[in-house]
């Protein structure tokens, strides 16, 4: 029955107003947000970095070196004169600008504390010019290849340097066996399949490097004693090396040219072993992080140069690496002071002090690189398994139906539930109940993973409900199973956001400190753990200690630094997990 409505024939006169109104208030509220975080960033960066104390004739050279070549090759990778134009504009009438209101506010307002113009010029309009022309030439194809090519150099090490830091947790012998019987053949056995596209070989490279780590454990009681360096150089250099070496630079070519090209990178790394086992560093990281840099980025070479497009990207990382070289000869030629920055090798390698100048965060750094991976392996498996298990094996109806919605309640409540209890929780359970110690990284680990655990669980039920059902009854239609539907199509579909939600809870589950606090970490260690029942320290831990200290160099230089690390190997963390889930989508 129709009811009388003044707004029958339309809906009338709409106010603008609270749209208007609400768009911005978002916006403002948006624009605050970044702002407050920049300036936080800001001042840390010139902490951790000393830029405070740097001179503008330092910052200068360095400008003109480093940072105005590679915005060259973003804009000739780009080709866009219009891009150029935009660039070169922000870049002059910012810096007119950004003087004259930073002397305009320490002139009429009040000083602005451990800022200069120059800083300011090189945060406000430099940082984020170079991030739009990094952004726009890397998606060309010079800028492809250069970037591609650096990444791979970049990321092969850290990645290197990672996995070495993991094997701390074992002794050397184990340390050897693993390395020669897993990770070796591992990469090799995927640089096989990306060079002859043998997508069988690739899948194979993470079991069999798995397997090799488990064997490698196994024979820690069947080899009585450490083998000789020759052997050591033998299996870790001449032979597995060689393998992948070869097999990296096959790609369309015939097997005795491949043998004659690999030949020559073989040496240089049989010479990089030798000589970084003669400098007294640790020989298996040094290979480790030769192979997987130098694997990857031996392929990724044979492609574009069989593509033949895009070369002038390889002279990317000589650009970057002249610049540094260029003006560092410069500031040293002028006589110019430079920046003595807290954030330095040192303090990447050294253990915690009471002198400021030497104090250092690298068990810290083992800590949480040891805790971050078992959470990592521990909440993506039981966080999907759990998700698959809700969300494509129980009913949605009947008893067990009301058993299932029940339980995706309390994962969703559990979401919410404090860190500080989680702790408790882990303290109860973990480390008295089932005695696997107090502070120890195998407690630590299960408990940041029952932090994250509902995170995962339900970004990945998210992820799997928004795989069209088409595709599961198309699967049914062909004689799959359910496993088989599950397996070959839902989980391939779901993964990127599968991943995606994963990378928001490991960038939580790094950053906590509460739980770490109630489980009994250590504050302060002075070694890296040896084991995983080792006592540890985390840089959360660490740095928080470090704010409680009474010396401003503490206070503001030291725990800078800390922070800018900790940023750092999130980052790298997350870029990491990015590039898997931009791989598994283009997969689809």
């Amino acid at each position: 029955m129709a009811t009388d409505n003044a707004n029958a024939d339309g809906f009338g006169e709409v106010s603008r107003v609270r749209g208007i109104v609400f768009e911005y208030l978002s916006l403002g509220a948006s624009v605050f947000g970044l702002v407050a975080l920049g300036v936080l960033l800001v001042y840390v960066s010139i902490d951790a970095f000393d830029l405070a104390n740097a001179s503008p004739v330092w910052l200068l050279t360095y400008f003109l070196t480093l940072v105005v070549p590679f915005l060259a090759f973003c804009l000739y990778s780009a080709n866009d004169p219009a891009v150029t134009r935009r660039a070169l504009g922000v870049l002059g009438g910012g810096l007119v600008a950004v003087a004259a209101v930073f002397t305009a506010i320490e002139t009429l307002l009040v000083p602005i504390p451990r800022l200069n113009w120059q800083l300011a010029y090189l945060f406000v309009v430099g940082a984020p010019v170079t991030a739009y022309l990094t952004y726009v030439g890397s998606g060309e194809r010079v800028g492809a290849v250069g970037f591609g090519f650096l990444g791979r150099l970049l990321g092969g090490a850290a990645l290197g340097l990672a996995v070495g830091t993991l094997f701390l947790v074992f002794d050397s012998l184990v340390w050897f066996l693993a390395y020669t019987l897993g990770v070796v053949p591992a990469v090799a056995l995927y640089a096989f399949g990306s060079a002859r596209s043998v997508p069988q070989a690739q899948t194979a490279a993470l079991p069999a490097g798995l397997l090799g780590v488990v064997a490698a454990v196994f024979l820690r009681g069947v080899v009585p004693t450490y083998p000789s360096d020759l052997l050591i150089y033998l299996w870790t250099i001449a032979i597995p090396v060689a393998a992948a070496g070869a097999f990296a630079v096959a790609e369309r070519r015939g097997r005795t040219a491949a043998a004659v090209v690999a030949g020559v990178p073989l040496a240089l790394a049989a010479a990089g072993g030798f000589a970084a086992a003669g400098a007294g560093l640790p020989a298996p990281t040094v290979l480790l992080v030769l192979v997987l840099t130098g694997v990857p980025t031996a392929v990724y070479v044979s492609r574009v140069v069989d593509a033949g497009e895009g070369l002038v990207g390889f002279a990317l990382p000589v650009l970057l690496v002249g610049g540094v070289v260029a003006g560092a000869l410069i500031v040293e030629a002028l006589g110019v002071p430079a920046p003595d920055p807290w954030l330095d090798p040192s303090f990447l390698t050294e253990a915690p002090s009471q002198t400021p100048t030497e104090a250092g965060l690298y068990p810290a750094i083992v800590g949480s690189v040891i805790i971050i991976a078992m959470v990592a392996v521990l909440s993506f498996a039981l966080g999907v398994g759990t998700s698959v298990f809700l969300e494509e094996y129980t009913p949605g109806s009947g008893p067990l139906g009301t058993l299932t919605r029940i339980i995706q309640v309390n994962v969703a409540n559990l979401a919410a539930v404090p860190s500080v209890v989680y702790g408790l929780l882990g303290l109860g359970l973990f480390a008295n109940l089932l005695g696997l110690g107090i502070g120890t990284a195998v407690t630590a680990a299960l408990t940041l993973s029952l932090l994250i655990l509902p995170i995962t669980i339900i970004s990945a039920q998210e992820a799997i409900r928004s795989v069209p059902d088409d595709l599961r009854r198309g699967s049914d239609a062909m004689g799959a199973t359910r496993w088989q539907t599950t397996k070959n199509v839902v989980l391939p579909e779901a993964m990127p956001g599968i991943l995606t939600g994963t990378i928001l809870a490991l960038g939580r589950a790094i950053g906590e400190t509460a739980p770490l606090i109630m489980i009994g970490a250590a504050t302060t260690v002075f070694r890296a753990p040896d084991s995983l029942f080792s006592r540890f320290s985390a840089m959360p831990m660490q740095i928080y200690v470090w704010a409680g200290f009474p010396q401003a160099d503490f206070r503001y230089g030291v725990v800078a630094a800390g922070v800018i690390t900790l940023l750092i190997i999130l980052v790298g963390m997350n870029g990491t997990a990015i590039l898997l889930r931009n791989r598994a989508e283009r997969g689809n």
